[in-house]
């Protein structure tokens, strides 16, 4: 029996933050299998952990949504450092350390919040895609594209919480997917976004880590500091602290489990 826990990741409580599921592995799996498994729980990311240097790791990371391997996901490495953690794989004050196909990740525990090292993925002004502003609903919006991701940028963040995309227009935009975003009236909140993805089996994120490393450094720019606080206006909702370094984001939250089980299917 595999080890699969439901971790509540960038949450402030159960029924907040994003779901993801954590399967530690004992031995290397087919892909279908690990797709299979992500369909079977059907939440926006599955992670699969595999210790490669024994106890303690690095450990092999990959994530899958319920129909696509990602090269990159946020709150799912969030999750597999707490599991990690939780169940002693790893003692209080190490570093979780992960192979990834975005290369080398790291989470430390630092003032009660896991802090992940992600990679900067900044963007470049661009013409919005035909059909995206309509598929958002939108009349106008400021797009740019990194290599991942689009980003449109609105001057009002209520227009950002009113979003109600097509999600079958959305699909044929080409992007792994869709952040929208602006700044924030809230206190304490630097700026606001919602993530939408339908393309990769995700038609909304509740709280996507990875979309900051665009958003990050875009914000850290346009409001000329590096330390930063932004919320995801999902149903969820999620809030995540961000300090934008040089070619770096770190990125940190809370997180809980909710489920503990073990997969018993073959």
């Amino acid at each position: 029996m595999l080890p699969l826990h439901q971790i509540d990741a960038f949450a402030s409580g159960p029924f907040t933050g994003n779901p993801a599921a954590v399967c530690l592995l004992d031995g290397p799996r087919p892909e279908a299998w690990m797709q299979g498994v992500a369909m079977e729980m059907n939440l926006s990311e599955t992670a699969f952990l595999l210790a490669s240097a024994g106890k303690g790791g690095p450990y092999d990371l990959r994530w899958f949504t319920p129909t696509v391997e990602v090269d990159l996901c946020g709150h799912a490495t969030l999750a597999s450092a707490h599991f990690l953690w939780e169940e002693g794989l790893l003692g209080a004050s190490e570093v979780a350390c992960f192979d990834t196909r975005s290369g080398r990740l790291s989470c430390r525990r630092s003032d009660g919040l896991i802090r992940m090292d992600f990679p900067a993925r900044p963007g470049e002004p661009c013409e919005a895609p035909v059909g995206l502003l309509a598929a958002l609903g939108l009349g106008d919006g400021r797009a740019l594209r990194n290599g991942m991701d689009l980003m449109v940028v609105l001057d009002d963040e209520a227009a950002v919480a009113a979003l109600a995309p097509d999600m079958v227009a959305l699909a044929r935009v080409e992007a792994r997917g869709v952040i929208v975003t602006a700044a924030s009236t809230l206190a304490g909140v630097d700026f606001v976004s919602r993530f939408f993805a339908p393309a990769a089996g995700v038609d909304e994120d509740p709280v996507t880590g990875s979309a900051h490393c665009f958003s990050g450094p875009h914000w850290a720019g346009q409001l000329g500091r590096t330390t930063l606080v932004a919320k995801q206006l999902s149903r969820r909702g999620g809030r995540l602290e961000l300090e934008v370094g040089d070619g770096r984001v770190e990125i940190a939250g809370r997180a809980l489990t909710t489920v503990r089980g073990h997969w018993v299917g073959d």
